[in-house]
């Protein structure tokens, strides 16, 4: 029902409410970044694990509800294509994150946190295991809950142990820190005030931003999907990338609110988070899916994307393990490697698309 009230809006009004749910996004995704940094300062947590659950979480509130809607009308398509498509979109935010915020060096220069390539292996086991399941098919286990979906959200519980708890080990040790990285370990006033309120009342702010991302994230994803069926794009490869554009404001802004407090190994984790509870949320999909096991249901289309993520997540592996110390045009030379490679990407997905519209077509 919200979806035909806003496409019975004219294209204007869908414009209007995507820019004012843009900006209530973007404004809770910044304060979710502070709340996420104050909360890891009270509770002793990681900013790591800050960003991988309480960022990832926050930020996939609009993911969880588009994918457990889409499971529950019997769209399996939907509720999984975009999950995979959301991971690769997910990492190429990350790049254009150092184009846009980052100076003085890359990203991956920034953020010397071993943890980090733990967060990245993890990930590239999920997709790979996720691609595993769609190629060998899956068996209702319980009901129509299939085996593959409830491994994967083991796996990423499992995930969030092993990251939190390999911090402390201290089994590798960046040889060189840049002098931002050092001066950010250290809270400023701001953050030393933001301290001093009470650890239940940051929680109820970070919930009450939580719900604005949410409220806000469905507001632009459904006029995003009503002002491209209403302009005629909604139909083919153009809509869809609005549409992804779209839902990855929060990630965009709290990213970019990490980088801001120059929590860069938080900024990272946020997103290496977000996609491991994107490939989690199969598991919703598959309880909210009646007509068998959601992993059936995936087409190559999604194969592709989450072959595209394991590429893009090495990538930026690769680049935190050389950190190396150099830019082009504003941008680390893995972040090129990653933006390039999603465009790549879908330029492929474009052709696939093309050719099998073409052979389904009548002759």
């Amino acid at each position: 029902m919200l979806d035909l009230d806003f496409k019975s809006l004219p294209v204007w009004g869908n414009l209007a409410i995507l820019a004012i749910g843009g900006s209530v996004v973007w404004v809770a995704g910044l304060q979710l970044a502070r709340l996420a940094e104050s909360i890891a300062l009270r509770t002793g947590m990681s900013r790591v694990l800050a960003g991988a659950m309480l960022l990832g979480v926050a930020t996939s509130l609009p993911e969880i509800a588009t994918t457990v809607t889409a499971g529950a009308l019997g769209n399996a398509p939907l509720a999984v294509n975009n999950l995979f498509g959301g991971v690769a979109m997910q990492l190429a935010v990350l790049a254009l994150i150092d184009f846009w915020s980052v100076r003085d060096g890359p990203l991956t220069f920034f953020s010397p946190d071993p943890v980090l390539l733990l967060a990245g292996v993890l990930l590239v086991l999920q997709v790979a295991l996720a691609i595993i399941a769609v190629s060998a098919g899956d068996v209702a286990i319980l009901a129509h809950i299939g085996f593959w979906p409830l491994l994967l959200v083991v796996i990423y519980g499992m995930s969030l142990y092993y990251i939190e708890n390999f911090a402390s080990l201290e089994t590798w040790t960046a040889a060189r820190l840049p002098e931002k990285v050092l001066q950010a370990d250290a809270p400023g006033d701001d953050q030393k005030e933001s301290t001093d309120a009470s650890l239940a009342w940051l929680m109820a702010l970070f919930a009450f931003n939580c719900v604005l991302v949410l409220i806000g994230g469905a507001s632009v994803s459904t006029s995003a999907d009503a002002f491209s069926a209403q302009t005629g794009i909604g139909s083919g490869f153009i809509g869809a990338t609005l549409v992804a554009v779209a839902t990855s404001l929060p990630e965009i802004s709290t990213t970019a609110g990490a980088i801001r407090l120059g929590a860069y190994s938080m900024a990272i984790a946020n997103i290496l988070g977000t996609n491991t509870l994107e490939i989690a949320l199969l598991f919703p999909a598959d309880l909210a899916y009646r007509d068998g096991p959601v992993m059936n249901a995936v087409d190559n289309s999604a194969l592709l994307m989450a072959g595209l993520s394991i590429v893009m997540t090495a990538l930026y592996l690769w680049g935190l393990l050389e950190r190396r110390d150099r830019s082009i045009l504003r941008m680390g030379v893995d972040s090129w490697c990653v933006l390039l490679t999603y465009l790549a990407g879908l330029g492929v997905l474009y052709f696939q698309s093309g050719a099998a519209g073409q052979s389904g077509a009548p002759g």
